[in-house]
């Protein structure tokens, strides 16, 4: 199989015809004509016709693969599924409300294929979408993408993106990580990841099932998955620096209070008891956080050594 086109979907009846035909004329009338494909479309608990249209349209279409999920379980697991049976060399995900074009589908094939990227992200470089809640929203957001993943990725959400087969199958997405796919590929050790500018066009049918509260959920899994790929397999080195950092701070302020208490007595000058200063509550509070800190150092070091795939590594290469 030369291409896997994943599609996850909820509530896209109107558009799923539409897709497909466009899908089937884009490569029919491309370069890429004569490869061999399939598009695998992940229901991911509709509650509208989508599995009845996709259901109908499967029994005359051969390229057509579905599974239906029997609740909504998100983007992640949807395309986690989809990349599972997957069966193509290159794997091209996209949205099935027809904001992204299937016209890109060829040239991102060819990326992948003769240019030797690892991963293709689309760029939505002109946007269709609400400029207040979506287009400021976005722009603050992959800025920090940005600089948090060290990739230059002007649209880190964009759902066209193009995979060589082994970067899908080496990687493991849940939650709402779907978002940040070349970031989980760069910490597995795939490096080249490009993007290229594809046509954003206006909803056609229904609405986007995302608010502004995606952008929140994705800071926060960016946190996530930035911490996991520097500190995953080492704890201790983030908890246990900053829990003796704290620990020394509460330690020099320990002595400050107590060698001024001294002095003042030996010279006979009145001097404040020392649950009186606030100094000594600073002082007391850093030394219970660092050792919570370096307590909770210590348990990840535990957890994270009693993991199963704990010296599993990622291998690009061997001879005998």
């Amino acid at each position: 199989m030369d291409l896997s086109i994943v599609i996850s979907l909820l509530n896209e009846e109107e558009s799923l015809r539409e897709l497909t035909e466009w899908i089937h004329d884009s490569i029919s009338t491309s370069h890429i004509k004569d490869i061999e494909y399939e598009i695998i479309f992940i229901n991911d608990g509709s509650t509208d016709n989508s599995w009845n249209v996709i259901s109908e349209m499967a029994k005359s279409d051969s390229h057509i693969k579905a599974i239906a999920f029997r609740r909504n379980y998100g983007k992640a697991a949807a395309l986690h599924t989809g990349f599972a049976k997957a069966e193509g060399n290159v794997i091209i995900t996209m949205d099935a409300d027809l904001q992204d074009s299937p016209e890109e589908i060829p040239e991102l094939y060819r990326m992948i294929v003769e240019d030797g990227w690892d991963i293709v992200s689309g760029w939505k470089k002109k946007r269709y979408d609400n400029v207040l809640m979506k287009n400021i929203p976005s722009k603050l957001y992959n800025w920090t993408a940005r600089k948090v993943s060290g990739l230059k990725l002007h649209d880190m959400n964009c759902g066209l993106k193009a995979y060589r087969k082994d970067v899908v199958k080496d990687i493991e997405l849940y939650g709402d990580m779907h978002r940040y796919v070349p970031f989980i590929a760069k910490n597995a050790g795939y490096t080249r990841i490009t993007e290229k500018v594809v046509i954003h066009r206006k909803r056609k049918y229904g609405h986007s099932k995302f608010g502004l509260d995606r952008f929140v959920h994705g800071l926060l899994d960016l946190m996530t998955l930035w911490f996991l790929g520097k500190f995953g397999k080492k704890p201790m080195h983030v908890f246990g620096f900053g829990g003796l950092l704290a620990f020394f701070i509460g330690i020099i302020l320990t002595l400050i209070i107590i060698t001024t208490k001294l002095v003042a007595q030996s010279k006979g000058l009145p001097f404040r008891p020392v649950a009186d200063q606030p100094l000594f509550y600073i002082a007391l509070v850093t030394l219970i956080l660092g050792f919570q800190m370096f307590l909770t150092g210590f348990l990840g070091e535990l957890v994270s050594r009693s993991s199963q795939n704990r010296n599993e590594y990622k291998i690009k290469d061997a001879i005998r």
